[in-house]
């Protein structure tokens, strides 16, 4: 995906969450409906959080430069952390207006209105349309920004639920219903700041990469004929991409050119992988004796101990 392409996608996010806070405004304004007026309030830091994501997406997708060597995508997780105080934020003031709403006894207008429910289906449809089309943006470029933002929009969908929920049991005899599900709301934009801040934080933190891709990494260095084993890899996140290094055993009479000819292989297999941005290679001449037991590549390759 181009990085036109992935503009773009930041700019239809914007839009269509800035249209749906119009639309909701409108209709909390005439109808007074809590359930409604919290999904505006979710809407409108969706749009806040668009903005910075189509700043964020600018910056990442800048090419390297002298001062950024390696790109700019390493600021995603900050951008994708900013996006979580946000939802924290609104799920927070949603919450705060439900609970008072219902311990005061202060319901919305009663009554079930047609562009309540309305605007909260049109919602339901355009959140899973959004949530579609940011999942497969994402899978295709592993933005961790991205990821995040088709997960609000899943839960979002679960929000206008309980808030169709809500403006229905309103028009019953039942308003408590309404705050009732302005609280749900808000429980499912908090749990997606969770999510979010879970997803960013082994970014940030320079956690492992999955356990299936460590395994992968290793496997790539070992198939390589003129490698006898493989010790002291080490596989972490550097932003959303992989840093990778890697101790490898060769026969002690192979020479330079060859030593280096091994390197450049393994390098180049290792890089293949999507995930993988750097990958350092050590290569130790067998003889010297500077093998040591590794238990780790032992499980992660599931077969006989990695020297051979």
């Amino acid at each position: 995906m181009s990085q036109r392409t992935v503009r773009r996608v930041g700019a239809v996010i914007l839009a269509a969450n800035v249209l749906l806070v119009v639309a909701k405004g409108g209709v909390w304004w005439a109808t007074g409906s809590l359930a409604v007026g919290s999904e505006a309030v979710n809407s409108l830091a969706d749009s806040a959080y668009s903005v910075v994501i189509l700043a964020g997406l600018y910056l990442t997708t800048r090419p390297p430069d002298f001062s950024h060597p390696h790109g700019h995508e390493r600021i995603e997780p900050f951008v994708s952390l900013f996006i979580a105080v946000g939802v924290f934020a609104a799920g927070g003031a949603v919450l705060w207006r439900a609970t008072t709403s219902v311990l005061s006894g202060e319901f919305g207008a009663g009554g079930t209105s047609l562009a309540a429910v309305g605007v909260l289906v049109g919602t339901a449809a355009v959140k899973f349309g959004l949530y579609r089309y940011c999942l497969r943006a994402a899978e295709q470029t592993s933005s961790p920004a991205l990821t995040a933002t088709a997960l609000d929009n899943r839960n979002d969908i679960l929000t206008a639920g309980a808030a169709l929920v809500g403006v229905l049991g309103s028009g019953l005899g039942l308003p408590v219903l309404d705050p009732l599900a302005a609280g749900v709301v808000s429980v499912g934009i908090l749990y997606t700041g969770y999510e979010i801040v879970q997803d960013n934080v082994d970014y940030l933190v320079g956690s492992a990469p999955p356990e299936v891709l460590r395994a992968e990494i290793v496997r790539r260095a070992l198939t390589h004929p003129d490698v006898e084993g493989a010790h002291d890899v080490i596989a972490h996140y550097v932003g959303p991409e992989i840093d990778v290094s890697l101790h490898i055993e060769v026969e002690g009479d192979r020479t330079l050119f060859e030593a280096h000819d091994i390197e450049t292989d393994i390098v180049q297999s290792i890089r293949e992988l999507d995930e993988v941005d750097d990958v350092f290679v050590h290569v130790d001449p067998k003889e010297l004796g500077e093998w040591k037991d590794d238990e780790t590549i032992d499980e992660l390759v599931d077969e006989e101990p990695a020297r051979k």
